[in-house]
């Protein structure tokens, strides 16, 4: 039985209309279209292009609809954070502000003046970033606010331009820094001690809830009628930690693209205060399943220092710069990924020798040794990260899975099995797709669970391993990266 389903995945730099085909035990997988996520920027202000994403959306719809063939249900997965506020008529508030928009220091100044970090790890498990939704929230205007009847986050807030309903589903939810995983509600001791209106908060579903059909203008005009918008697995990284092709092994993953999504599947969340401390953080997956995991900074170092040399004249491609880096000195300079400096656009390759300079690191003037620079540290805070994880919880992990569009960079992937002393499995790189089309196919009944879901990817997408070759090098980077 063959059954077919639509999957639109926003991320950093572009949005897609993906098309996933189920049959045999086997999962296919085609780009419909493809448009740029690019923000609007105003100075230094930043917003989402909510009208720009519509419009290739709808450009997916209509491929999808040519097709002539039926297709069950289509669902919406992007980042987690930024939101959308709806006035009384469903209609969106102008502007979507964007997390990279420097509002976000002020919200984190009005968070903690009004909560303190242990009371916003206690009740929600997540860990403290100045760009989550609650200290975003507390920037927003009084007024603002007063206008606002519904919050929706922005995958959510596509379904409901989809088909009308608004709901926010568990995964993203939980990210939101506002959402109880003991309670499986809002918090609403945060909400009342951040000054937020609870009747913001909308019901949370289920991943896989089903919410409507497409609205009849959108159906009418793409040939899809009996199109049924799905809840499925809002968050990326959600969609993504579910299409990991593991099996009964202790794993790790990361989510690798822009950002670096590294964590753990667990049952239960970890609400210690060495889980705090270490800035760890517990969002829902599908199931129920807990990702215990740290958001770091990922290739959005390298898509920066891309897009800086092109607006210089020197467009190299994303395979130009990972020769050059293959060809550079191996850890001659270190970074920390982390450090704030590299959260805003521009400039990224000044800002990483600047970075050297302060620290005493050796200055990569080229290319190829900046790029390897920023991988190389990228690999060791993976290593770190590990180490950290797995001292919460008590056992090693055999492996670590690296899906997403980043398990296509082959360096990264081997210097982070050298760093780490770990094997590594790399692919899918399709995982946010694949994870968002897989929940909805185990909604529609298609699937049994997610045990045979990640089956259907070990049948369906390759990967490619990496053993691990430690080196003295490697030791004396990590002791000079330890101390940045």
């Amino acid at each position: 039985m063959t059954s077919r389903y639509l999957a639109i995945d926003l991320g950093a730099e572009s949005g897609r209309v993906m098309l996933g085909t189920l049959e045999d035990g086997r999962l296919a997988i085609e780009e419909l279209s493809r448009f740029s996520n690019t923000p609007i920027r105003d100075g230094d202000r930043m917003y989402w292009n909510i009208p720009s994403l519509l419009d290739g959306i709808r450009a997916g719809l209509a491929k999808a609809g040519a097709l002539g063939q039926p297709i069950t249900s289509i669902s919406t997965c992007a980042w987690g954070v930024d939101y959308v506020l709806l006035d009384d008529a469903g209609e969106i508030i102008e502007p979507v502000f964007h997390y990279r928009d420097p509002r976000t220091s002020d919200g984190e100044k009005a968070a903690l003046a009004r909560v303190d970090w242990p009371t916003l790890f206690a009740e929600t498990g997540i860990q403290y970033m100045m760009l989550n939704t609650s200290i975003q929230l507390c920037a927003e205007p009084p007024a603002r606010l007063a206008k606002a009847a519904r919050l929706l986050t922005i995958a959510d807030a596509i379904n409901h331009l989809l088909c009308g309903v608004a709901k926010i589903e568990v995964s993203m939810a939980s990210t939101t820094q506002l959402y109880n995983p003991r309670l499986a509600n809002w918090s609403d001791t945060l909400i009342d001690a951040l000054s937020l209106p609870r009747t913001l908060f909308p019901e949370v579903v289920d991943s896989g809830t089903a919410l409507g059909p497409l609205k009849p203008g959108l159906a009418t005009e793409n040939g899809l009628a009996g199109l049924n918008v799905f809840a499925s697995l809002s968050h990326d990284t959600a969609s993504a930690v579910a299409a990991v092709p593991a099996g009964d092994q202790r794993w790790a993953y990361i989510s690798s693209g822009t950002w670096s999504l590294m964590g753990l599947e667990l049952p239960e969340p970890i609400l210690t205060d060495a889980c705090r401390e270490l800035n760890f953080t517990n969002e829902i997956g599908h199931g129920g399943s807990i990702r215990l995991l740290k958001n770091i900074v990922g290739l959005w170092l390298v898509q920066e220092c891309r897009r800086a040399w092109a607006a210089q004249g020197d467009d190299y491609s994303y395979a130009d710069l990972a020769e050059q880096a293959a060809a550079a000195e191996p850890w001659h300079s270190v970074i920390n990924p982390s450090d704030p400096r590299f959260l805003s656009p521009d400039n990224m390759p000044q800002r990483i020798a600047e970075a050297c300079r302060e620290t005493g690191e050796p200055v990569p003037e080229t290319p190829g040794a900046i790029v390897r620079c920023a991988l190389e540290s990228l690999a060791l805070l993976y290593a770190r990260t590990l180490r950290e994880s797995e001292q919460l919880v008590g056992w090693r992990a055999d492996t670590v899975h690296i899906v997403g569009g980043g398990s296509r960079n082959a360096l990264l992937n081997q210097l982070t099995a050298d760093a780490a002393n770990v094997r590594v499995l790399a692919g899918p790189t399709e995982a946010t797709a694949s994870g968002n089309i897989l929940a909805q196919a185990i909604a529609a009944g298609a699937v049994k669970n997610l045990a045979e879901a990640r089956q259907i990817v070990r049948n369906s997408f390759d990967t490619t391993r990496y053993e691990p070759n430690p080196l003295d090098a490697i030791e004396a980077a990590r002791i000079r990266f330890n101390k940045l």
